[in-house]
């Protein structure tokens, strides 16, 4: 269920962030204790402050009280994805090269499946990262198609 309510808000604040010139970064629905939250990160080129996440927030909340997607009770939180952004796909690896990220796979590669490192290319479905390790830095090409999960990271 939580996948359908992702992909339906998805599709309702499209145009509302295409309408602000901003980008979708992720949605979340999950339950937090007694109550469920749907977690709306949005960026832009600027950076996103607390007056374009009320707005959103704001137009997001009108739009889907009208359509009424979800059922039952929720809340609706709109925020940017800070510092840790999450990479879901090509353009958003592209945009981190030159960036520390973390990345955990699905599988090791090369003996690993955890990499906090420089991204220093992302060419063919697959991220580079270069490792720090001792008095070297040992490179890393880890396959997208292998990537759990990969963010944006403060080292």
């Amino acid at each position: 269920m939580a996948n359908n309510v992702k992909e339906r808000a998805a599709v309702i604040a499209q145009p509302i962030l295409d309408d602000l010139d901003m980008e979708l970064v992720d949605i979340e629905y999950k339950k937090e204790g007694q109550n469920w939250v749907l977690r709306v990160f949005i960026d832009n080129d600027e950076g996103v402050g607390l007056e374009e996440c009320s707005l959103v927030s704001e137009r997001l909340s009108q739009k889907l009280d009208e359509e009424d997607p979800i059922p039952g009770f929720y809340y609706l939180e709109v925020s940017s994805p800070g510092a840790e952004r999450p990479l879901k796909n090509a353009k958003d690896f592209e945009g981190a090269v030159g960036k520390n990220v973390y990345v955990k796979t699905y599988e090791q590669v090369d003996g690993k499946k955890v990499f906090e490192g420089l991204l220093t290319a992302y060419e063919g479905g697959e991220v580079t990262i270069n490792i720090r390790e001792k008095t070297r830095t040992k490179a890393f090409q880890v396959p997208e198609r292998l990537i759990a999960t990969a963010r944006l990271s403060v080292l």
